[in-house]
């Protein structure tokens, strides 16, 4: 279905300014909590045209590595992860901005959690402008908790509602078989939302939908932060964080979009690889305990279910 046309000068501002806004909010929100730490900003160039401002913190107290990006970039050609699919789209230029963001706590027992949400439009002379949205949010337990995955995926419900009855269960569904890894056999997390080449409603209704599943995101991860952010562990416990953070790099890596248009369009490094955890652990053949927590994360919570 070709998508409504648009102003691309006039919907890139909107966008922007909101995803501008977004970052700021998050950050704010997540400092908070940090209590100890504040977001580095760095503001960078891209060598097509636009750039960004990546945000991090680095802390020994809530949050041991945290990334808020915002990038606008422009490109004179989509790279291959974008065109793979839509042969419609070789040829065009393309402008990309969005704020992408993941959180990596130093408690084992509070969850990794990964936020996108974007807009590109892509142009070529004498022809209307193809455009689109996608996004979306997901957590990574290490420790599972059923209400902390309740509160999460109710939270993504009630982004969705305003859309249709039946917009929460499409992206849920997505998202879970978007973020499993094949080699492994197994969900990256217990999912969330994932959407992508969003345009049928037209312009207003698509972009205020990626407004909602954006301002839902710290609704459903801070509260679920802040009651781990102080529970208990061992070491044995953090040695497990390290070792399924592994899981984390091997999907980044081996499948995930944005991680692949990101480095195919000539982005900067830094910025995309900032979602990698700091410490990460792999160990040969690495089996839990029966009757374990560590076998109950893999039993009970990465698994694709209705959390609700």
């Amino acid at each position: 279905m070709n998508p409504e046309k648009i102003v691309v000068s006039d919907a890139v501002n909107a966008v922007k300014d909101y995803l501008q806004k977004l970052q700021d909010s998050i950050c704010s929100a997540l400092e908070r909590i940090e209590g100890k730490e504040k977001f580095v900003e760095d503001l960078w160039q891209h060598a097509e045209g636009g750039g960004g401002r990546t945000r991090t913190i680095a802390s020994n107290n809530v949050l041991e590595k945290a990334g808020v990006n915002f990038s606008h970039v422009f490109g004179k050609s989509l790279p291959a992860a974008a065109t793979a699919k839509r042969p419609e789209l070789m040829g065009r230029s393309f402008q990309a901005i969005g704020v992408s963001l993941v959180i990596h706590p130093v408690n084992p027992y509070a969850p990794t959690s990964h936020a996108n949400v974007r807009f590109i439009v892509a142009e070529k002379e004498g022809e209307d402008p193809i455009w689109w949205f996608g996004g979306g949010f997901d957590m990574t337990p290490y420790y599972g908790f059923e209400e902390d995955c309740q509160h999460w995926h109710q939270t993504a419900k009630v982004a969705c509602d305003p859309f249709g009855s039946d917009v929460y269960a499409r992206y849920k569904k997505w998202c879970d078989d978007y973020f499993y890894l094949k080699h492994r056999q197994e969900p990256r997390g217990i999912g969330g939302l994932f959407f992508d080449d969003v345009n049928q409603e037209g312009f207003d209704k698509s972009f205020s939908f990626m407004r909602s599943v954006g301002d839902h995101y710290i609704q459903a991860y801070a509260p679920i932060l802040e009651k781990r952010k102080s529970h208990k562990y061992t070491e044995k416990e953090r040695d497990f964080q390290c070792y399924r953070r592994g899981r984390y790099v091997e999907f980044n890596l081996l499948y995930d979009r944005g991680t692949l248009f990101g480095l195919q369009s000539g982005g900067r490094v830094e910025s995309i690889l900032m979602s990698l955890p700091p410490h990460v652990d792999w160990k040969y053949n690495w089996k839990p305990e029966p009757g374990s927590a560590e076998e109950k994360l893999y039993k009970d919570f990465l698994v694709a279910k209705d959390w609700l």
